[in-house]
């Protein structure tokens, strides 16, 4: 881990183009003012963690759609081709 000491609206660069700002420090509390690409997310820690877990929940399906998809057409297709051999 990188620590770096910094005064009120001094910054830091991340890369070329991510800039943290320090805007104000009130007691235990430090605001940071952070310009970025619109593409890159920018979250709290605890709000990350949150979708990450989300995210792996949903992955994590008992039964897959597509599988049930395939199984929906391999019965129509067994259905037709007994209805083509009457």
């Amino acid at each position: 881990m990188l620590v770096l000491t910094r005064k009120l609206n001094e910054s830091i660069m991340i890369g070329n183009d991510i800039e943290i700002t320090i805007l104000a420090v009130e007691g235990e509390q430090i605001k940071l003012g952070i310009q970025a690409p619109k593409h890159v997310d920018i979250h709290r820690k605890e709000i990350y963690l949150s979708i990450k877990k989300e995210n792996n929940e949903a992955v994590k399906l008992e039964h897959s759609p597509l599988g049930d998809l395939s199984e929906y057409f391999k019965k129509i297709s067994n259905q037709n081709s007994m209805e083509t051999e009457k």
